[in-house]
């Protein structure tokens, strides 16, 4: 990452202390007297300060120090800590982030709103507290004090992301001072580890402040470094003498630049983590997908070779590019709990817009998901997260008079079910209303008068476009716009969406979706000429189809596997396959939708790693294949998307019994 915009750095920072500032004010909101999070948020807001000042972000700087200044009067007790001013801090905080990342485009009346909000929470005190400002010199009064400021930082300081030049700076903006390295204690060069801090200061300061703010400049760090802070004239340690030894170099500087460099690298292997832009990890994801199909190409080759010495070499690179393309994806993968972070405030916001009391809470954090399914699944959870606030949570005294708590629930939860990952949205309100939405359906022509539905087939209707069950438009929904894009994301994501709901007691969606988007193991299979892959996650077994069943075309279509009855699809007839089918067909037991179902083949042709390829857009409405993969021989294979295959079969079975 060296030869970057140093400013990057900062932004991708900022972002990272914003994210946790935004959830320390939210738990402020609810515990508004937990000292530790007050401490919390003046340390993120102080670090926010400091690093915007270094990096030339003047405005972040100026208009984080108001608001850094009014958390310090908490933290020192002058002014009580309220929800309320955890909300202005919350808007403050969105408007740090928009000078940070859109500095352009920024409304000076808007922060100067917030400011003037703040001013009337904290009173008349955050003028006296303010201090002046760091980049003018400080003015030393008659009555100032001489202290001397010994300290050392932690070995790992460095590592940790503390730089003692800021604190230095710190100290120099509350006085004169006079800074004194300690050098004793820095290692030989040959022993010399790049990441760690040796180096500590002795700082001799006259300033009129009194020591409680020499101390807060250490606020971060305090607990785990050496510190001492004396009035000049008592007793202190002399700064140690430097050894000779001690900053002896080899005799060649490349020599040093060779020791720096592999101190480095052990320090990574240490367990030390580096920043990847999100493309890099994109365009490794690419290249491996090509490796695979190499390698497929050169397993193809290999088994029509007899030289024992290339299909050993073949294998070899085969088990090698599995382990690759294991690491490649694992790298990739995220916790949900980035995700599930973000809607904390969504909600908190909502829930004063609409006067509702609303709890949100989420299990299965540390679910795993790929970072471009996560990325793209912010939109559809927002609809949805808003539809429940909006729709499903009745308002406090609804809820009461229906005998629940006056508070709203609302519970996000995480889960890993084989290669699929369940993401449920659970409100604990009125539940859908099936009267109103098979009402609504009908008038605009999406179902038939009369016609027969389940409810899971009913509540599917609120994801066509332009549906809506909202009697007036507001600025949350009554558009018809939003579940759609629900349905069109999670159809992009190969994923699928079941809902459950109870009358009175609320509504349950549950998303499934793949863990990745780029690389699955699959089956390949052969019906008629073509050739399809079965994602292998959702095969269970394969088994004959029994002589009797492949002479009748018609009838029950029902197989007898261990005393199980299991439904069978005859892929030949639903493709219009018109070659003769193969004299022993073949069934792929599968599981869909939480059912066991049969896909009779011509034949199974094994495993096959399969690098999932976009169908263009004249493809994009197949439902029954959810991509497409390049084999061996050069040729496309598709890949079939198993629960809407499956909901294809019934609906063409269902349609031959009626007529």
């Amino acid at each position: 990452m060296s030869g970057g915009d140093p400013t990057d750095t900062f932004r991708q920072e900022a972002q990272e202390l914003l994210e946790q500032l935004e959830q320390i004010l939210l738990d402020l909101t609810r515990t508004p007297d937990n000292a530790e999070l007050v401490d919390s948020t003046f340390r993120a807001l102080h670090t926010i300060k400091g690093s915007g000042s270094m990096f030339g972000f003047d405005a972040v700087a100026g208009f984080t120090h108001h608001v850094e200044s009014a958390f310090d009067l908490v933290r020192k007790g002058k002014v009580a800590m309220t929800a309320a001013l955890a909300d202005i801090a919350l808007a403050g905080k969105d408007h740090i982030r928009n000078l940070i990342e859109r500095p352009e485009s920024v409304d000076a009346e808007a922060g100067k709103a917030i400011l003037a909000r703040l001013e009337a929470t904290v009173g008349g005190h955050a003028q006296a507290e303010t201090p002046k400002p760091a980049e003018a010199a400080p003015v030393v009064s008659a009555a100032a004090a001489k202290w001397r400021v010994q300290f050392r930082l932690p070995v790992d300081a460095l590592a940790t992301g503390t730089n003692p030049l800021l604190l230095i700076d710190e100290l120099r903006s509350l006085g004169t001072a006079v800074v004194t390295p300690l050098l004793d204690k820095i290692p030989p060069l040959e022993a010399l580890n790049a990441t760690e801090c040796h180096i500590g200061w002795d700082v001799e300061i006259e300033t009129d402040k009194p020591k409680s703010a020499l101390e807060d400049v250490f606020l971060f760090v305090m607990d785990e470094m050496e510190l001492r802070i004396e009035p000049v004239g008592a007793p202190a340690a002399a700064p140690a003498p430097v050894a000779a030894e001690t900053v002896s170099a080899p005799a060649a500087p490349q020599a040093a630049a060779a020791q720096l460099a592999k101190n480095a690298t052990e320090a990574l292997k240490g367990g030390g983590s580096i920043r990847v832009p999100a493309e890099r990890l994109d365009n490794l994801m690419d290249r491996v997908g090509e490796l695979v199909i190499a390698q497929s190409r050169l397993k193809q080759i290999a088994a029509a070779s007899q030289d024992g010495e290339f299909k050993s070499i073949s294998e070899e690179i085969e088990r090698l590019a599995l382990e690759l393309r294991d690491t490649t994806m694992g790298v990739r993968m995220v916790p949900i709990a980035q995700l599930f972070g973000r809607f904390r405030r969504l909600v908190h916001d909502l829930a004063g817009e609409l006067g509702k009391e609303i709890t949100l809470t989420t299990t299965g954090e540390e679910t795993e998901l790929d970072k471009t399914v996560i990325e793209r699944l912010n939109d559809p959870l927002v609809h949805l997260i808003r539809n429940s606030i909006d729709h499903g949570l009745e308002s406090p005294d609804h809820r009461t008079a229906a005998g629940k708590s006056a508070q709203g629930h609302i519970h996000l939860t995480a889960r890993h079910t084989g290669d699929k990952v369940l993401i449920s949205i659970k409100d604990d309100g009125k539940g859908l209303d099936r009267a109103r939405i098979r009402a609504r359906a009908e008038e605009n022509g999406l179902i038939a008068p009369g016609a027969e539905m389940s409810d899971s087939e009913l509540f599917q209707v609120p994801y066509q476009p332009g549906f809506s069950t909202a009697q007036k438009v507001t600025s949350l929904s009554g558009r018809g716009v939003g579940m759609d894009v629900v349905k069109r994301t999670l159809d992009a994501l190969r994923g699928s969406i079941d809902i459950a709901s109870t009358t009175g007691k609320g509504t349950e969606i549950t998303l499934r979706l793949p863990l990745t988007l780029a690389i699955i193991d699959g089956l390949l299979v052969r019906i008629g000429q073509g050739r399809y892959v079965i994602p292998l996650s959702a095969v269970e077994e394969c088994v004959e189809l029994p002589p009797a069943e492949e002479n009748r075309a018609n009838g029950s279509n029902f197989l007898n596997i261990r005393s199980d009855l299991v439904p069978f699809l005859r892929l030949r007839e639903m493709f219009n396959a018109t070659t003769p089918p193969d004299k022993y067909q073949k069934v792929v037991v599968v599981s869909a939708n939480d059912m066991r179902v049969g896909l009779v083949v011509d034949q199974v042709i094994g495993d096959h790693q399969t690098v999932i390829k976009s169908l263009s857009k004249l493809h994009k409405g197949v439902e029954t294949f959810s991509g497409a993969t390049i084999l061996g021989d050069g040729t496309v294979a598709l890949i079939l998307e198993i629960g809407s295959l499956v909901a294809r079969g019934q609906r063409e079975r269902s349609l031959k019994l009626a007529s």
